[in-house]
C-alpha cells in the first residue's frame, strides 16, 4: 500500500481525496494546507485523515507519493529538494487536470442521472397504464398503473413474451404493420375493460425498434361514477363500522368539536354521546393534553400517549390520526385503549415470552450500537468467532452488553435455528448448580424427580449455552466445566454413563481471570481452553463518542416500553452526559434516560438537562492524573482509576458510606467490599 500526502487542500486536493480514499492500493496519511478553512480539510477530519497546516512536518515521515496541490512552484521546488530519494513528487498540474476532468465528470453523470430518474418517475406515475415491448415482442417496461390494471408484479412481466401475458394483444400486429392504432377497446383475462392506443417506435433511421401501448382501465371510470352517485351509502356504512368496533372511537372537526364517538368509547370513558357530541375535544379529558388539539395545531399523528378520561379518570393509551383532503385539514380520529386490558395481555405475552427467550437467542449484531474503533473492533472480533465452532470469551465491565454480544454471536453461527440457553453462574445456588449444568439421575438426591431431569447442557445440545460471571464458579464446578470443553462429554448427578454433547460455549466475566489465577481462584487449564477467541468489550467511558447513537436508541426503546413520545435530548443535556464516568456503563444510561423520560411532562418531547438526575462528574484530580496511567496495564490502570474515585467522592460525601454509595450508584455492601479491597480508611484520608 503506497501512503500518500497530499499538499493543498483547494479544489485540486479535495478532487484528488476523493479520488485516492477509496483505492485499497492508496493510504492518504495527511492533508496539508496553510488555509484552515480549506474544503478539503474539512473532507480528510470527517474521514478520519490526519490535517495539518504545515507540510514540513510530514515530509520526513514514511511516504511513498507526495502530490503538490497548491499550484505553487515555489512550493513544489522546495517539496522536492527536501523529500526523500525514494518519494515520489507529483506537481500541482496533474491535480488541476484530475480536478478538471472530476468536476466534468460527476457534472455529466448528474445531468444523465436527473434525466434518467425524471423519465422514470414521470412514466411510472402517469395514472394510465404503459407497456413497451421490444421487436421481438418482449416487454422492456412496465409502469405502476399497468401492473395495477393488468394484476401482475413488474418482474412478473418485464422479460417476457407479451402474447403470454396478454393473449389477445394486438401489440405483435402493430410491429408487423408499423401502424398506430388509436382508443381501442380491449377485455383482458382479469375482467377488466380497457381503452387502450397502440403505437410502433421507430428511431431516426426509420429502423423498428418496438412498441408501446397507453391504456385506461374504464371499468375504474365506472367505479369512480358510481362512488360519486353512493356517497350517502358509504357515510351509512362508515358510520356502521365505527359504531360496531370494539375500538373506542372519537372523531372532532377541524375546530376540535365532537362529531362522533362510538359505544366503546362511552364503555370506556363514561361519557354518552349528548356529553361529547358538540362539544370541545379537551370535555373528555381527566388529566392531561388533548391530542385531538395538538394533531390540529401540528398536523401530525400521535401515538401511544397516557391519559385518564371521563368521571372515572380511567387511565388510557391514545392514537391520533389527523384528517387531511387535498391538503386542508378536515378533523381528526382518535382511538382509545384500555390500559387494564393491555396490562393483562402484555403479561401474558411477557410470559410467552420468557418461554421464548429460554429457548432462543433474540438480539443481533444490528441491535449492538456503536462507531467507534474500540467497539468496531470488537464487533469484526465477534462476527469472525460466530463462524467459528472455537469457545468465545467475553471481557469487559458490567453493563457493557456481553449478553447482546452472546445472543449475536449465536444469531450469526451456523447454530442459530437450534437453542441458546444463558446460565448467570452467580445467580445460581453453588449446592444446586450441578444437578441445573448437568442434570441428575432419578433417586440422585431426596427431592430428585421420577425418571431424573436434563440439565442445561443436554437442552442446549447442537445449540450454544452462555455462561455468564464465569469468574465466579468455584474450583470444584471449573473441574467439572473443564471436562466438558475436554471430552465434549458430561455425567449426570448421580449417574455414571457419560453423554456425548455438541455444544457452542460462549462464556463472559468482568473478573480480572489473571488475577485470579494467580490467586489461586481461577484454575489455570481451564482459563487456557475458554481463553481461544477472547473478545474485549469496551466500557462506555472508552468510547464516549457513541452515547449520542446509544442515547437515540435508548429514547426509542424507552417510548415503547413507557408509553411516550419523546423525540430528542437537547445539547446541554447530551453534554452533561458526555462529562460523566459511567462505572455502569450502558446499562447506567439506560437507568439515567429512563429516569429523566418517568420524570418528564406527559406533553414534553425533548429531554432537557434539568431532566438529568444528578450525575458524578470525573474529579480533576483524576483528569490531571491521566498521563500518570498510561504506562500501567489495563487492568491496573482500571483498578488505580477506581481507587482514586471512590477516594474522591469518599471525602467529598464527608466520609458517609450510605451518600458515597449512593452518588456511585453501587449497593452499600459492594462499597464495603471495595474500600476494603483497596484499603481506604477515613483516618488515612484526614
Amino acid at each position: 500500500m503506497k501512503r500518500v500526502l497530499i499538499v493543498g487542500a483547494g479544489k485540486g486536493g479535495s478532487a484528488l481525496f476523493k479520488l485516492l480514499y477509496p483505492m485499497d492500493r492508496m493510504k492518504v496519511i495527511a492533508v496539508v494546507d496553510h488555509n484552515p478553512n480549506a474544503k478539503g480539510l474539512t473532507l480528510a477530519a470527517n474521514h478520519n485523515v490526519a490535517t495539518g497546516s504545515n507540510w514540513k512536518e510530514w515530509v520526513y515521515e514514511k511516504v511513498d507519493i507526495i502530490i503538490e496541490a497548491t499550484g505553487n512552484e515555489k512550493v513544489l521546488q522546495e517539496i522536492l529538494h527536501r523529500r526523500k530519494k525514494e518519494t515520489v513528487v507529483i506537481p500541482g498540474t496533474v491535480a488541476y487536470v484530475v480536478a478538471e476532468l472530476l468536476d466534468e465528470k460527476e457534472t455529466l453523470l448528474n445531468k444523465l442521472t436527473e434525466q434518467t430518474n425524471n423519465q422514470e418517475l414521470i412514466l411510472s406515475n402517469i395514472r394510465d397504464g404503459m407497456i413497451v415491448i421490444n421487436n421481438m415482442g418482449v416487454l422492456q417496461f412496465v409502469n405502476k398503473s399497468a401492473e395495477h390494471i393488468l394484476g401482475y408484479k413488474k418482474d412478473e412481466l418485464v422479460g417476457k413474451n407479451i402474447e403470454k401475458v396478454i393473449p389477445n394483444t394486438r401489440l405483435p400486429q402493430v410491429l408487423r404493420s408499423r401502424r398506430k392504432e388509436v382508443n381501442q377497446k380491449l377485455l383482458l383475462e382479469n375482467g377488466k375493460m380497457v381503452i387502450t392506443t397502440r403505437l410502433p417506435i421507430i428511431n431516426a433511421n426509420d429502423e423498428l425498434i418496438g412498441a408501446f401501448a397507453v391504456f385506461k382501465d374504464i371499468t375504474e371510470v365506472l367505479n369512480l361514477a358510481e362512488e360519486n352517485t353512493d356517497l350517502k351509502e358509504i357515510k351509512i356504512m362508515l358510520e356502521a363500522i365505527i359504531q360496531s368496533s370494539d375500538e373506542a372511537i372519537s372523531v372532532v372537526d377541524e375546530n376540535g368539536i365532537g362529531l362522533m364517538i362510538n359505544p366503546a368509547y362511552t364503555r370506556i370513558t363514561g361519557l354518552k354521546e349528548s356529553d361529547v357530541i358538540g362539544e370541545p375535544a379537551t370535555v373528555d379529558i381527566s388529566e392531561g393534553e388533548s391530542m385531538h388539539m395538538k394533531v390540529l395545531q401540528t398536523r401530525r399523528p400521535v401515538r401511544g400517549v397516557r391519559m385518564r378520561v371521563g368521571p372515572a379518570k380511567r387511565e388510557v393509551l391514545v392514537n391520533v390520526a389527523p384528517v387531511i383532503v387535498d391538503g386542508k385539514i378536515k378533523g381528526s380520529v382518535g382511538v382509545l385503549h384500555d390500559v387494564s386490558e393491555i396490562q393483562s395481555l402484555t403479561s401474558e405475552l411477557k410470559r410467552a415470552r420468557q418461554i421464548i427467550r429460554n429457548l432462543e437467542a433474540k438480539y443481533t449484531f444490528d441491535d449492538i450500537i456503536g462507531k467507534s474503533t474500540e467497539m468496531q473492533l470488537a464487533l469484526e472480533q465477534a462476527k469472525v468467532g460466530a463462524k467459528t465452532p472455537a469457545t468465545v470469551l467475553l471481557r469487559g465491565e458490567s453493563g457493557t452488553g456481553k449478553e447482546l454480544f452472546a445472543h449475536a454471536i449465536h444469531n450469526e453461527s451456523n447454530r442459530k435455528h437450534n437453542k441458546f440457553i444463558r446460565v448467570n453462574c452467580a445467580a445460581i445456588a453453588e449446592s444446586i448448580l450441578e444437578s441445573e449444568l448437568f442434570g441428575y439421575e432419578e433417586g440422585a438426591f431426596s427431592g430428585a424427580k421420577r425418571g431424573g431431569k436434563k440439565g442445561l447442557f443436554e437442552e442446549a445440545n447442537m445449540g450454544s449455552i452462555f455462561l455468564d460471571e464465569i469468574g465466579e464458579l468455584s474450583l470444584h464446578m471449573q473441574a467439572k466445566l473443564l471436562r466438558v470443553l475436554q471430552e465434549n462429554e458430561i455425567v449426570r448427578v448421580g449417574g455414571t454413563d457419560p453423554f456425548m454433547i455438541d455444544v457452542r460455549i460462549i462464556a463472559a466475566t468482568n473478573v480480572n481471570l489473571e488475577k485470579a489465577i494467580m490467586n489461586k481462584t481461577f484454575r489455570e487449564d481451564l482459563y487456557y481452553r475458554l481463553n481461544k477467541l477472547p473478545i474485549f468489550i469496551p466500557s462506555l467511558r472508552e468510547r464516549i463518542n457513541d452515547l449520542p447513537d446509544l442515547v437515540h436508541h435508548i429514547i426509542q426503546k424507552m417510548n415503547q416500553d413507557y408509553g411516550r413520545n419523546v423525540r430528542a435530548i437537547s445539547d446541554e443535556a447530551l453534554s452533561l452526559l458526555s462529562g460523566y464516568h459511567w462505572p455502569g456503563n450502558v446499562r447506567e444510561l439506560e437507568n439515567v434516560i429512563g429516569r429523566a423520560m418517568i420524570y418528564m411532562e406527559m406533553n414534553e418531547e425533548i429531554i432537557q438537562q434539568e431532566h438529568i438526575p444528578n450525575l458524578q462528574p470525573i474529579p480533576k484530580s483524576l483528569q490531571q492524573d491521566k498521563e500518570l496511567e498510561v504506562n500501567l496495564p489495563l487492568q491496573d490502570a482500571v483498578e488505580q482509576y477506581e481507587k482514586e474515585l471512590i477516594t474522591n467522592v469518599y471525602k467529598q460525601s464527608g466520609f458517609n458510606k450510605t451518600k458515597t454509595a449512593k452518588k456511585l450508584d453501587i449497593s452499600i455492601r459492594n462499597l464495603y467490599y471495595k474500600l476494603e479491597k483497596y484499603n481506604i480508611e477515613k483516618r488515612n484520608l484526614q
